[in-house]
């Protein structure tokens, strides 16, 4: 993790309020990712990546600051939302992850696994009241800014 994603990451206020701030992206299960990708290239003129498309905005909050929202098409998809028979996962973007999973944990909310950090942010899945996989991600958007992708506007 570089010294600006450092910093974004200590950013992380641990007194906000826990909750969800938005969307972080939209997992849907596909035959063919590189054909579904092509597809909405050609078709929708989103701007493709290995992973899908990135979308890009700006933080309402704190305008210099741009947020991203990664729409993906995944073959392996069956795998990666279990145990959830969905075809599709969303993942939402929230600030205090802790403090989220602790409320949760509370209202006895399904959490699977432990936490993962990347240098991108933290990660935890939980399972709503339906069965429905969901992610929930505390981003450090600086590092998808310093990678420089093609973004989706």
């Amino acid at each position: 993790m570089d010294d600006a994603a450092k910093e974004a990451y200590k950013a992380s206020d641990p007194n906000l309020e826990p909750k969800v701030t938005g969307i972080g992206g939209i997992f849907f299960y596909t035959q063919d990712a590189q054909k579904s990708r092509s597809w909405y290239a050609e078709n929708l003129g989103l701007e493709v990546n290995q992973w899908g498309s990135s979308f890009e905005s700006r933080n309402a909050h704190r305008p210099q600051e741009i947020n991203y929202l990664q729409w993906s098409p995944m073959e392996n998809a069956k795998e990666y939302f279990s145990p959830s028979e969905k075809q599709y996962m969303i993942n939402y973007r929230v600030q205090n992850l802790e403090a989220l999973l602790t409320k949760l944990r509370k209202n006895d909310v399904q959490i699977l696994g432990d936490v993962q950090e990347f240098e991108y942010g933290k990660f935890a899945h939980i399972m709503d009241h339906e069965g429905n996989k969901i992610e929930l991600w505390e981003p450090v958007d600086q590092v998808f800014t310093d990678m420089d992708l093609d973004t989706t506007k």
